[in-house]
């Protein structure tokens, strides 16, 4: 994808772990996508996504989805239809879990160059 990037910090907190993903979409697709450098096990217990500011939003209703090795998005659908202006959260009731997986995170939907960042907590 020419023109995309995502960029990821990694941190452990104690117990949890955090994950942030600041991100920049394809230029001719709106879409991007990356993987963690680390495995990840346990509980997904948070989820916030950030849109960029500006002329750099993403198109509303963008779409994330976080898939472990399998293929299964742990986040069960709640990354699905995101708003171009306001952060929003999702709680760890709404979550699943990731089993001993690098985790794949997959924006799309969100206008061409657009930026945004999910953050992502597991315990």
């Amino acid at each position: 994808m020419a023109g995309s990037a995502m960029v990821f910090t990694e941190t452990t907190h104690t117990s949890a772990r955090k994950i942030v993903a600041a991100w920049t979409a394809d230029d001719a697709t709106g879409a991007v996508s990356g993987d963690t450098s680390f495995s990840y096990d346990g509980a997904i217990i948070g989820l916030t996504t950030i849109p960029g500011t500006a002329g750099d939003a993403p198109d509303d209703n963008y779409d994330v989805a976080i898939t472990d090795a399998d293929g299964h998005d742990v986040i069960l659908g709640a990354g699905a239809n995101r708003d171009t202006a306001n952060t929003e959260h999702v709680a760890g009731t709404s979550l699943a879990c990731a089993a001993g997986s690098v985790l794949t995170f997959a924006i799309t939907n969100a206008g061409n160059a657009n930026k945004g960042t999910v953050v992502l907590w597991v315990r």
